[in-house]
């Protein structure tokens, strides 16, 4: 699974590299892609629908989220979490 995820990153940034030479596509100063990923096996469907759930109200978060350079507000659960000075709440 590593190698296909590989080459799909691999792949994609080429093709997006290619896109702002060629095509005017506006430049991504930093990384296009996480340095790992998360795989896991969905089990049954009440993980099937948590995934659903998670697919389509993640990019809702984007505006708060510690990645996006254009960030405009600050998620408590986030900044406790990367947060060395404060206790992690699980």
């Amino acid at each position: 699974m590593s190698d296909v995820v590989h080459r799909f990153k691999t792949l994609t940034t080429r093709r997006y590299a290619d896109g702002v030479g060629e095509n005017r596509w506006p430049p991504f100063h930093g990384r296009l892609w996480q340095r790992n990923y998360y795989e896991h096996v969905i089990r049954n469907e009440r993980e099937l629908d948590q995934i659903r759930e998670y697919i389509a109200t993640n990019p809702l978060k984007w505006a708060l989220d510690r990645e996006n350079p254009e960030r405009t507000g600050h998620s408590v659960k986030e900044d406790a979490l990367f947060d060395r000075n404060q206790p992690h709440s699980q």
